[in-house]
């Protein structure tokens, strides 16, 4: 991974937010990615190496390890780290357009030059809409995903062992997960901080909200007044 280029995404994503989104962005990096990074993967990747029943039918061990987890924990998570951070990148973006379309404008209007935005970062207009959608769409993320282990993995947490009687296998058999105790802390771990990040996702968009209904009210009030 080229950190350089990371920091630089981080630190545009940084400059554009609130400071509900610059807690949700260090919540993101910090307690999930390099959690993710350092330590989640490393905890999984034994999962079916490990994973033993007591039995030598060909193909059992298989059978069961594939239906009692049907999707891996780190393949979810990567994919909603990814999910949840791309609206943050399209705020970059959507500045990113602001701004190339002022230097054309400017390029194009030479000495009779009147600026389209005074500050192309500031949350008006699309940009407002952009920055409150992406808020909703992250919660939204967090929360789909969050259902999603739980119905694959009941109140989030694995058993100790778990009795699998699909065929191929002879009977019912007892198989035993690696590390279960573990893996159940790493689990309500991401869990709790997806939950955090989904409350401070629609923190934010409640106080644009309210922000924006403040000026309007404050605007119509001193228009009624001219």
């Amino acid at each position: 991974m080229n950190w350089g280029v990371f920091e630089g995404l981080l630190s545009g994503v940084n400059k554009y937010s609130t400071a509900f989104g610059r807690i949700w962005l260090s919540l993101v990096f910090i307690f999930r990615l390099l959690v993710y990074v350092v330590a989640a993967e490393r905890v999984w990747s034994d999962d079916h190496k490990d994973f033993d029943c007591n039995t030598r039918q060909p193909g059992c061990t298989n059978v069961c390890f594939d239906h009692f987890f049907p999707v891996s924990h780190i393949r979810l998570w990567a994919l909603q780290l990814i999910l949840v951070t791309c609206p943050s990148l399209l705020v970059i973006m959507h500045v990113a357009y602001r701004e190339a379309k002022e230097q054309r404008h400017r390029a194009a209007g030479g000495d009779n030059y009147r600026r389209i935005y005074l500050n192309p970062g500031k949350k008006r207009g699309g940009l407002w809409w952009t920055y409150l959608l992406s808020l909703i769409f992250k919660a939204g993320v967090d929360v789909v995903f969050l259902y999603i282990f739980y119905h694959f993995y009941r109140n989030y947490t694995l058993p100790r062992l778990v009795k699998c009687e699909l065929p191929p296998c002879p009977n019912v058999v007892d198989c035993f997960i690696s590390r279960p105790t573990e893996k159940n802390i790493f689990t309500l771990f991401m869990v709790v901080t997806a939950c955090v990040c989904v409350v401070l996702s629609l923190v934010e968009a409640a106080y644009l909200i309210g922000k924006r209904c403040r000026e309007c009210l404050l605007a119509t009030g001193e228009a009624s007044r001219r």
